[in-house]
């Protein structure tokens, strides 16, 4: 059967502006009646979930975040809260996403977010005189100028602290010259995007030119450092934006795919088929997808073949039929938005359309079996071992992936525990009445359930990597665990 899937990270989708309150229409009570009633109607999995939780532990939920609903008056605060409410069936699958406002209100909102925060604490650095004092500097440690995507921070050591004061931000929530992170030997402290405190935050160097909070990675770019031949080769690879294939070593090719999305198919099939000769002659195959979130398993489908080894067996799932649901799986075939599907996905949908509006209310299943077996006419000798790099990113259509590669005899599991976003799946997106926010819930459920449940839970590898590897480390562990097995 054709299936869709997406893959809505932990993290609420961020509010695009900060909006002052609400209209007397649009308020936070009536948006969580709203959330409440299209998800209770709609989502696959919310009776899976009520009755493994039970109605008193739902009531008790309501009850709470009803009564903050009452109170809240920002659209910011009404969004996280709305959230919130939605982690109580599960935390894949499911989002809230706030809708920006009119060019107009975004002037006005930007505005009062710098007046709001520009009284944050700030340190006043001479930047030229601070390169300056760091290029000269014998020994290093965290004293330097780091970046991330959308920010540039210099940490100065002032007393026994390190501060990390903002050079390059987004101009609104954070300025130049602001606090946003604090190292001391009592604990650390990061700034968040709304200058809230996450406290006692672990840091991490990790060679010379890089060092981990929870959540995010900086690179130093003042002074650079040299770099291990390892951790060169370890950002290459997680900071990589499209696939490609590498040599590690004579008898190891490492195949890094950073997503699955169905954007990436042709870049996915294109790498493939231009090393399909060198993926089969060598010993050992790596495929790194570390922080893949998923995407369309049509993106990964000409990986199997190459691994391949016996039958596979893919569990299928059923839809809940609803009229929301149903006219999303229609907009397959009338869409603009799907203009690039071809006919037979189409034709699916169409026909699928027409099942679903028979069985209004019911679950049902849109193939002619619950399980499908996969086979494949060859067996190739080469590679020997494959071995799979996975973390706690990897969620949705990457799940899927894994699934059906660790069916092969050649393949093993290596890393952290995935995501667990597979059992509700096939996500519908749809404005609330007053056209404030997007509510994410899932239209499909696993027949896996509840035998074998990966929601909220994930994947586990073969090989367990523990904190003790650096993550730059964990291609050189992989290697040598699997060449070979």
């Amino acid at each position: 059967m054709i299936r869709f899937r997406m893959f809505l990270c932990l993290a609420m989708l961020t509010v695009l502006t900060m909006q002052t309150g609400y209209s007397q229409q649009c308020n936070c009570l009536s948006n969580l009646e709203w959330v409440k009633k299209t998800f209770e109607e709609n989502d696959a999995g919310y009776k899976y979930i009520l009755n493994k939780k039970g109605e008193v532990a739902y009531a008790t939920h309501n009850e709470k975040f009803f009564k903050q609903a009452r109170e809240i008056t920002s659209k910011d605060s009404c969004s996280f809260m709305l959230y919130q409410w939605l982690r109580f069936f599960r935390k894949g699958h499911i989002g809230i996403e706030s809708i920006a406002s009119s060019g107009n209100n975004a002037q006005i909102d930007t505005a009062a977010i710098i007046r709001q925060y520009r009284n944050s604490d700030s340190l006043v650095v001479a930047l030229p005189a601070f390169e300056k004092y760091l290029q000269n500097k014998k020994n290093q440690d965290y004293e330097g100028i780091w970046t991330k995507p959308g920010l540039k921070v210099g940490i100065k050591k002032v007393g026994n602290e390190y501060l990390g004061f903002v050079i390059e931000a987004d101009g609104v929530y954070w300025r130049k010259g602001q606090i946003k992170m604090r190292i001391n030997p009592e604990g650390s402290t990061w700034y968040n995007k709304d200058h809230s405190i996450t406290k006692d935050t672990m840091v991490r160097m990790v060679g010379n030119n890089h060092f981990e909070i929870p959540g995010l990675t900086l690179t130093r770019i003042s002074p650079v450092l040299p770099d291990t031949k390892e951790e060169a080769m370890a950002y290459k690879l997680l900071n990589a934006q499209k696939p490609f294939v590498e040599e590690l070593n004579s008898n190891t090719l490492i195949l890094r795919i950073p997503s699955f999305n169905i954007s990436e198919k042709h870049a996915i099939d294109s790498v493939i088929a231009a090393n399909r000769e060198r993926i089969l002659h060598i010993e050992n195959l790596i495929i790194d997808i570390r922080y893949n979130g998923g995407g369309s398993d049509n993106s990964w489908a000409q990986i199997i073949p190459l691994i391949y080894t016996n039958p596979i067996r893919e569990v299928g799932l059923q839809f809940l039929s609803t009229p929301l649901n149903n006219n999303r799986i229609l907009s397959l075939s009338t869409s603009p938005e799907f203009a690039g599907f071809d006919e037979k996905v189409k034709q699916w949908a169409k026909r699928s359309y027409d099942t679903l509006q028979k069985h209004v209310g019911e679950f049902v299943n849109l193939d002619s079996t619950i399980v499908s077996i996969t086979k494949f006419d060859t067996v190739y000798p080469y590679p020997k071992h494959v071995g799979i790099i996975i973390n706690n990113e990897n969620g949705s259509s990457a799940e899927q992936f894994l699934m059906d590669a660790r069916q092969s005899r050649k393949v093993k599991l290596y890393g952290t525990s995935t995501f667990g976003s597979l059992d509700m799946s096939n996500v519908n997106v749809v404005n609330n009445p007053c056209n404030e926010f997007k509510l994410w819930y899932s239209m499909s459920k696993s027949y896996r359930i509840p035998d074998m449940v990966i929601d909220d839970i994930g994947l586990q590898p073969d090989f367990f990597i523990d904190s003790s590897i650096p993550w730059y480390m964990w291609v050189d562990y992989t290697s040598e665990i699997s060449d070979p097995f």
